[in-house]
């Protein structure tokens, strides 16, 4: 997927790390419940930043926007539960809890742009 949007770009990548780690988390360590759980919040990060670049107005994208925010914040906990639940390894936990890290910080300045041109 070759994009000129980072966020696109970043969550889409993202969203295929978290497939692959619900897989491991399956299939390895036959885990269900959280595996479901990082699967509908790490694939919901992208799907919501498709969804904001799709808005129909500047009202619906900060929504859109804003969910994906929140959503890559659950993410980044669900991770930190694995990790120290022992059923990731700190360098699988350390790789995914800095994209996720990136994420957030990359959708918060967009959340804190869009805010400061409303405040003008």
């Amino acid at each position: 997927m070759k994009t000129d949007n980072v966020v696109q770009e970043k969550s889409y990548a993202f969203a295929l790390r978290i497939i692959n780690l619900h897989k491991f988390l399956k299939n390895n360590k036959n885990e269900y419940d959280l595996a479901r759980q990082i699967l509908r919040s790490g694939t919901s990060v992208g799907a919501n930043v498709e969804e904001a670049i799709g808005a129909q107005s500047e009202k619906d994208f900060i929504s859109k926007i804003s969910i994906a925010y929140k959503e890559a914040r659950e993410t980044h906990y669900w991770i930190r539960l694995l990790r120290d639940s022992h059923y990731i390894d700190d360098r699988q936990a350390d790789s995914l809890l800095s994209d996720c890290t990136e994420l957030q910080r990359i959708i918060g300045s967009i959340q804190r742009t869009v805010k400061h041109k409303n405040d003008k």
